[in-house]
């Protein structure tokens, strides 16, 4: 068993992490950043070849910051108020720490749909981190669908790999993004141009989703409703996705209050210097609610500031506070979900993956809690991680995956078996 301490750790070495790890090293703390990847950068930075200005000045400074990376490293729960059980090539480590900066970031949100499980229909950024990690694209022919302006993003990476994109497909109206892009700074503008002249000769279909995959064993086709009807397309990959889901496990392990809302999109509850209703344990980032790759570093800022008692530095941001709060919730209105995304899945359709739950068999209970005790629907390896915020959306259930249990992953027995009473593990 390896024991560490810390004056701050942060689990999640995206860009909220890395932010906060810069900062708070500068301010003289001891930092200890963890996180399951082997290299800091999370989902949008990991992997990058060529990584842009902002991210090779994040990376940079984090580089010639001090601070103690460990990577490989997955955070499982709390093993006491300020020790945090972690676990690193299933041997058990406790970390000991006098702040604790949550920063684990999001994942995406599956929606289940006919065909959904077939090999080669994958996550959005997950067909993305795939082939950043080797996986070859050339010449495959790509469908992206479901929501939001990650799509674009892996379509444009997708593409600049080799692959064929045949459509990106947005639930959102072309009036809703209309509406969101009107309000855009000039940044996220040329942003937006730089995708848009990458993806030239892409259709984009606006107010168009998956209803079906096909395929003998692996995907062969895709069926899109559209507004003129429904489109198939021959293609290798369906790249899906319909928004990113704030990972909470860890911080509701911890106490922290999470406001209780019919959907997915429950977040951290932290007030200005991203502190959460327990003392000495921050939030940043995406778990706070979903806000782009801006919004991850100011809090990220703001929260190793805070965690290093350096109020002073960042009591003058309050009114780039509120113009990130004012996108996040903009950006949230232009991609909330159709309600006809509902009607997805058919009786027979799989829901949960790890289970093999049929949407049939959860739809005759009223609350997830039933339906897990009924089908164990949740109660497989990713422990409701993909189902849950499905059912959430799906049912309108207020209780779909809350039911978060010590280990947040699954651990090995040596590192459960290293648990011990309270008092103990204080004196370690």
């Amino acid at each position: 068993m390896t024991k560490l301490r810390a004056d701050v750790l942060i689990v999640g070495a995206g860009p909220a992490g890395i932010a906060a790890a810069s900062v708070a090293a500068k301010n003289r703390a001891q930092v200890l950043l963890i996180d399951d990847n082997a290299e800091p950068g999370g989902q949008i930075w990991r992997g990058s070849a060529k990584p842009d200005a902002l991210a090779q000045y994040w990376l940079d400074r984090f580089n010639s910051s001090g601070v103690q990376f460990l990577g490989g490293t997955r955070a499982l729960g709390p093993a006491d108020h300020n020790v945090l059980l972690a676990e690193r090539e299933t041997k058990p480590i406790w970390i000991r720490f006098d702040k604790l900066i949550l920063a684990t970031g999001a994942r995406e949100l599956f929606l289940p749909f006919p065909g959904w499980t077939l090999p080669g229909v994958t996550g959005a950024g997950g067909l993305q981190a795939l082939v950043q990690g080797g996986v070859p694209i050339k010449n495959q022919r790509v469908v992206v669908a479901g929501s939001g302006p990650l799509l674009l993003a892996v379509a444009a990476h997708l593409k600049s790999a080799g692959a064929r994109i045949l459509a990106v497909a947005e639930q959102a109206s072309r009036a809703s993004l209309g509406r969101f892009g009107a309000g855009l700074s000039i940044g996220k503008l040329v942003q937006a141009g730089q995708l848009a002249r990458q993806l030239r000769g892409v259709p984009l279909l606006f107010h168009a989703w998956p209803i079906r995959a096909e395929g003998d064993g692996c995907l062969r086709a895709v069926h899109l409703r559209t507004g003129k009807g429904t489109r198939r397309f021959e293609c290798e990959y369906l790249a899906c996705g319909f928004g990113l889901v704030p990972n909470t496990e860890l911080a509701q392990l911890f106490g922290c209050k999470l406001p209780r809302m019919p959907g997915a999109q429950n977040v951290v509850a932290v007030d200005e210097w991203q502190r959460t209703t327990i003392p000495g344990v921050l939030c940043a980032g995406e778990p706070t609610g979903i806000g782009g790759l801006e919004r991850s570093l100011f809090e990220g800022e703001v929260a190793g500031n805070a965690a290093t008692e350096a109020l002073s530095r960042v009591r003058h941001l309050a009114a780039k506070r509120r113009r990130l709060d004012l996108f996040s919730d903009r950006l949230k209105t232009a991609f909330s979900l159709r309600p006809e995304l509902r009607d997805l899945p058919l009786p027979e359709t799989i829901v949960c993956r790890c289970e093999d739950v049929r949407f049939e068999q959860i739809s005759k209970h009223s609350g997830w809690r039933s339906a897990k005790l009924e089908t164990r629907c949740g109660m497989g390896p990713c422990q409701g991680r993909i189902c849950g915020p499905a059912v959430a959306f799906l049912q309108n259930w207020h209780d779909a995956g809350h039911s978060v249990r010590l280990p947040v992953y699954p651990a090995s027995l040596a590192t459960l078996a290293s648990l011990a009473p309270a008092e103990e593990i204080s004196r370690a």
